[in-house]
């Protein structure tokens, strides 16, 4: 009995260990962050799962065959995976030779993915938008549009998102306080300075139109690459 306990806690503090190695570092992304769907792999042949991305830790051993779901990468391609060892559930880095794709390009299009997934987000965060975004990219950056339209043809869907942009100015006036003395106010007014068209084709953002005003600021239209297609 003693000997099961030792062995079900060093199991436990294993799968905690390996858990905990999840968390981001240097040269290395998040798949999930980037990738809305679940990439599960197979294992291709007898293999070790490390607890690092060095690969000099070994935490098990795969075995052929096993799916695995895929959770980060690094820098030199190497997959992070979870799954299901031959001593436990795991979490850890495998060699990408060691594992089956449907996707030969799976490395390269995951790289391109999260270069796409760093602009969109600084672009979220200046709210600002670009060609190539989805529509949820763009109402995440500049909100719920205030008018949209769809239009359906042969040619695919197009739906068009309408903004109107407003600027807060300031008008001075002169006033009294509590003590009767004239002392001068600031007030802001909401007031419209342009408004922005975004047509999106099949969900992407293929066209921006200053109707009026600057809405796009001085960088003017931007791009980004459209969203990569996985299976």
């Amino acid at each position: 009995m003693r000997t099961l306990l030792c062995l079900s806690s060093a199991l436990l503090l294993s799968t905690a260990f390996s858990e905990a190695q999840l968390e981001p570092v240097a040269g290395t992304f998040s798949v999930e962050d980037v990738i809305p769907v679940p990439i599960q792999l197979t294992v291709a042949r007898e293999a070790p799962i490390y607890y690092q991305s060095s690969m000099d830790r070994v935490l098990g051993a795969m075995a052929p065959g096993t799916a695995v779901r895929l959770v980060a990468m690094s820098d030199k391609g190497e997959f992070r995976v979870r799954g299901r060892a031959r001593h436990g559930d795991v979490a850890g880095w495998m060699r990408r030779s060691d594992l089956i794709s449907k996707d030969p390009n799976l490395a390269s299009n995951l790289k391109k993915a999260w270069d796409r997934y760093a602009q969109v987000n600084d672009l979220i965060a200046a709210k600002q938008v670009a060609m190539g975004m989805t529509m949820e990219e763009v109402q995440a950056s500049i909100g719920k549009p205030d008018r949209k339209r769809s239009k359906v043809s042969s040619a695919g869907r197009e739906d068009t998102y309408e903004y109107i942009v407003y600027e807060m100015v300031p008008q001075v006036g002169i006033s009294r306080n509590a003590f009767g003395e004239l002392v001068e106010t600031v007030t802001y007014l909401r007031v419209e300075t342009g408004r922005l068209s975004v047509t999106f084709a099949d969900g992407v953002a293929s066209e921006l139109e200053e109707v009026t005003g600057n809405p796009l600021g001085r960088g003017g239209v931007r791009m980004v690459p459209g969203p990569i297609r996985f299976w």
